[in-house]
């Protein structure tokens, strides 16, 4: 271990990869706060051996020694190039489709490709780039878009709703809708079909996707909704 320390190349080696994972905990942090599939451990997984092989790819094309017989041209960051798009796949693990139809995963996916970046950056020597990206990602997510949210444009304060009631009378639909669009609920779209209960009963189930405030949470739309004589059952999801 000695003579590592004494070797300025390795020494600096050593400061890359831990400036690359400790960067890559910021990023961990905030998707383990929010109970997300990557959390410390992956990014720092990510963000460390991507800094080792841009480390690799840069070191290998100025240390191979010349040759007299061939001409040998090597890239710098090849190796690296391939770590973006190899990364792919990690990020598809993550992006779930839901059988409502919403998609979610899209930002931890984006955050992996995003470590892998930071392990890039700092293999490259691009400490303060690095360390500047992480900042304004994290500021951009935790602060920015939370405060477009509560004050931006009324589509951006919406949030998607996936909202399944039961009915006895189809003939109430329309009923349902108008009163629904008086809250403020914009309707995007609305599936039916037909069920029984226990008694054989015919009933209908209508299967209704919409955007409402967000200042409206999930018990004021179930208490508006339930009072309706018409509707027998309630269930109701906030998209992410």
């Amino acid at each position: 271990m000695h003579f590592l320390l004494n070797d300025t190349l390795s020494l600096e080696i050593l400061i890359k990869l831990t400036i690359a994972g400790t960067l890559s905990l910021i990023i961990g942090i905030e998707r383990e706060l929010k109970k997300k599939p990557v959390g410390l451990k992956t990014s720092l997984v990510i963000a460390t051996f991507s800094c080792l092989l841009t480390i690799i790819s840069i070191e290998t094309a100025y240390t191979t020694p010349a040759r007299d017989d061939i001409n040998i041209t090597m890239d710098p960051l090849r190796l690296a190039a391939q770590v973006v798009s190899g990364i792919g796949f990690l990020g598809a693990g993550v992006i779930l489709r839901k059988g409502n139809d919403s998609i979610t995963g899209l930002t931890t996916a984006a955050m992996i490709w995003g470590a892998a970046g930071i392990g890039i950056a700092v293999g490259a020597g691009f400490y303060f780039q690095a360390f500047v990206t992480v900042v304004i990602v994290v500021i951009g997510i935790e602060v920015i878009a939370p405060f477009l949210i509560k004050i931006g444009p009324r589509r951006l304060r919406m949030r998607e709703v996936s909202l399944r009631v039961v009915i006895k009378d189809i003939n109430q639909l329309p009923t349902l809708l108008e009163q629904m669009r008086a809250h403020n609920m914009t309707i995007e779209h609305v599936g039916i079909r037909d069920s029984v209960d226990r008694h054989n009963n015919r009933l209908h189930e209508v299967n209704i996707r919409l955007s409402t405030l967000i200042s409206k949470d999930t018990l004021w739309i179930y208490n508006t909704l339930h009072i309706l004589e018409y509707i027998e059952t309630v269930e109701i999801e906030f998209l992410a």
